[in-house]
């Protein structure tokens, strides 16, 4: 068990969902962020900056994130079991900049998939003390969730100031930006990724209340309440889906729907979450929505429709995108009830249903076992985005069947590397499970991509047989990057 003293308590978990951030102070002394921050000038003095060898060069990075505050909130978000993903960079803001547009990041090795549930998460370290005018990183907080500009600008700008050792955790999707450094200062931000492992079975914080109970902040007056009791749920480890009498909610299932296309975000969001809640009897209706938003030519009088989406044909384009994503975040979070359906869809005659369907049973995670051979059948799908989303989804789940492994192996040679990616990052989720693709995982270890390579380095490591561990160290003594030499030193 994590020390509970540092772990976070119900309310910052809370504050969390909504806001998207952790701010942490480090109680190093002065001398060691000092020393991080004039190695940090001598890397860009004598090499530029190395990007992902940031930290075999400065290993007192570590120090850092393993400091018990820091782990602490990282436990708390990510499960004991996260991971420090093999992408880190030195943000350099140099005096005079002009700063950058608020954006969401690309992810390491994969393609841009936005989910709610919080997965992935940024660190980010300020080894000097960082005032406004230097120009450091701001958010918008509570955007985290947001994918359109007008929806995150409506958020303030927060600018994360903060002493030397003051380290920021993140929702990997949350809006930021460098602001502009309007002084005569270097700023430098270390950033680091870490990856859950784990999809939640218990809360992971120091929780004593298990019902939500929105922190009392401004931005918990007009955000999406339903989402965030979802998410606190989920955080909890509970099966969403039917929570109350859902007689009533039935009635509205019509209204609920066409809000899945509102131009509000907020209100789309809030639509997708209460069909969550209304379960079983909401899914045939969104299975209908995916049909008739992705213009599907299957028959529309087909025994899962149960009402009309009146005037859907004359919506726009962003509409009809919005409906299919709300949608599949519907049946995301109605759960398990929703596995027959999303099993059935996997087949269909649509690529972006057989794509969505894959999706939702990944995010489902547990409660999609049953899904597990239909999603092994679309790993040989034609569609890249069908097998990037049902790989992902395998390793989520976690529970392989007969044929999973060795459809994963093959896809570790696919043409596509954030499939591959998948691939390795689903083989290590399985861990031992995954002894048989030992020896495509080692010549995996040589890929083109380096964080392709690094999911197969960490699958070797989680699936941990003599083979797999002999494997890693043969790789290290070979491969192991030495940050002591230099064109000044080289032996």
């Amino acid at each position: 068990m994590e020390n509970q003293e540092y772990l976070l308590n119900d309310e910052e978990m809370r504050r969390f969902i909504i806001d998207g951030y952790i701010k942490i102070q480090t109680d190093f002394p002065t001398n060691f962020h000092k020393t991080i921050f004039q190695q940090v000038e001598d890397m860009f003095e004598n090499q530029g900056n190395l990007g992902n060898n940031l930290l075999p060069l400065i290993p007192e990075i570590q120090q850092i994130f393993s400091h018990p505050a820091v782990h602490g909130a990282l436990t708390s978000t990510l499960g004991e079991n996260y991971v420090m993903h093999s992408h880190r960079y030195c943000h350099f803001n140099p005096p005079g900049s002009t700063g950058q547009n608020f954006h969401k990041d690309s992810y390491e090795g994969d393609e841009q998939i936005r989910r709610h549930r919080c997965r992935w998460m940024m660190g980010f370290y300020y080894p000097q003390d960082t005032t406004e005018d230097m120009g450091p990183t701001a958010i918008l907080p509570a955007t985290q969730y947001y994918e359109t500009h007008e929806s995150a600008h409506a958020q303030p700008e927060l600018a994360l100031c903060g002493e030397a050792g003051t380290v920021t955790l993140v929702h990997y999707d949350l809006w930021h930006r460098a602001m502009p450094n309007q002084s005569n200062k270097k700023r430098h931000m270390l950033k680091f990724l870490f990856t859950r492992l784990d999809e939640p079975k218990a809360p992971s914080w120091n929780s004593t209340d298990p019902t939500w109970q929105p922190p009392d902040v401004e931005a918990s007056s007009k955000g999406p309440k339903v989402m965030w009791q979802s998410l606190w749920n989920w955080y909890y480890g509970k099966q969403d889906g039917a929570t109350e009498d859902t007689g009533s909610a039935e009635n509205d299932l019509p209204a609920l729907i066409a809000a899945l296309g509102d131009k509000d975000e907020v209100i789309r969001l809030n639509a997708a979450y209460e069909l969550g809640k209304i379960g079983t009897p909401a899914v045939p209706a969104l299975i209908e929505t995916w049909r008739k938003a992705s213009k599907d030519p299957e028959d529309e009088s087909s025994q899962h429709a149960t009402f009309a989406l009146s005037g859907i044909g004359g919506w726009s384009s962003p509409q009809l995108s919005w409906l299919q994503t709300h949608a599949t975040y519907a049946l995301s979070a109605i759960g398990g009830p929703a596995v027959p359906a999303l099993v059935e869809a996997l087949v269909s005659d649509n690529e972006s249903i057989r794509a969505n369907a894959a999706y939702a049973l990944g995010d489902i995670g547990d409660a999609a076992q049953d899904a597990v051979p239909a999603l092994t059948q679309a790993l040989r799908d034609e569609s890249t985005w069908v097998r990037r989303h049902a790989t992902e989804a395998l390793g989520l789940i976690g529970q392989p069947a007969q044929n999973t492994v060795s459809a994963l192996i093959d896809l570790l040679c696919d043409e596509h590397y954030w499939i591959r990616d998948n691939a390795a990052r689903a083989l290590a989720r399985l861990g031992p499970a995954a002894e048989a693709a030992i020896p495509v995982l080692m010549d995996t270890l040589n890929d083109e991509n380096r964080y392709v390579r690094f999911h197969a380095t960490f699958a070797l490591k989680q699936i941990g047989t003599p083979e797999a561990t002999n494997a890693l160290f043969d790789h290290l003594l070979t491969s192991r990057w030495c940050p002591l030499t230099t064109s000044h030193s080289a032996f």
